[in-house]
């Protein structure tokens, strides 16, 4: 076998081993789960496990940060060209509450991990913490402690996204959404009619399901 083809090789069976255990996280605590499981699930050896990962815990931390850059690939695709902090913020509270209908195993990995997910240094916390700073430096959103801003924030996305996970419904998604957002933005003293006519400008075109643009 070629070193060409034995890299290829090796790669397939890193990224059958990700992702089984990205499916596992989806309904599973990992403390709970196996090595045999996770090879069985996908479909490799029990040896190959150790010529890729030390443990389990390190492959689930993998495919914990294969979401977390999921996510934001899309928080960024879905903000990309604003240029209003406050929208911004919107924007990504409202898309988070969408995830049970877009993307439903990313949401339950995401709603397990919870106040994780948000905290600093893990998940999607260090990124939205400079948001927040930016937001607050610019002048358009106020607070006195980021880390409680943060917790805030993450508490109301990951609370709608909960909702979501137990009736998913995009037009609910999206009532839930912008609720969420309106709450937020007033929080960070935006008045009442500018928190909601900043919650309700609408995604760009094809960037959510056809039945919520409505």
């Amino acid at each position: 076998m070629t070193a060409n083809r034995l890299d290829r090789r090796k790669a397939r069976t890193r990224a059958a081993l990700i992702a089984a255990g990205r499916e596992l996280l989806t309904g599973r605590d990992p403390a709970a789960v196996s090595i045999q499981e996770i090879t069985d699930a996908a479909d490799v050896g029990f040896g190959s496990f150790y010529n890729h990962f030390t443990s389990k815990q390190a492959l689930f931390e993998r495919a914990f940060t294969e979401v977390v850059r999921e996510h934001t690939a899309l928080l960024r695709m879905s903000t990309s060209g604003l240029t209003d902090p406050a929208e911004v913020l919107a924007v990504v509270v409202r898309k988070t509450a969408l995830l049970p209908v877009t993307h439903p195993d990313l949401a339950r990995i995401i709603d397990r991990a919870g106040l994780r997910y948000v905290t600093p240094p893990t998940g999607i916390g260090p990124l939205a913490r400079r948001f927040l700073r930016h937001a607050k430096d610019v002048g358009r959103l106020c607070y006195d402690d980021v880390d409680v801003a943060l917790a805030c924030a993450g508490g109301a996305a990951l609370g709608v996204l909960r909702l979501g996970l137990a009736a998913p419904d995009p037009v609910a998604a999206e009532r839930a959404g912008q609720a969420a957002a309106v709450a937020l933005l007033r929080m960070f003293t935006l008045v009442e009619g500018d928190a909601r006519r900043v919650a309700a400008r609408p995604f760009a075109i094809g960037d959510i399901p056809e039945a919520t643009a409505r």
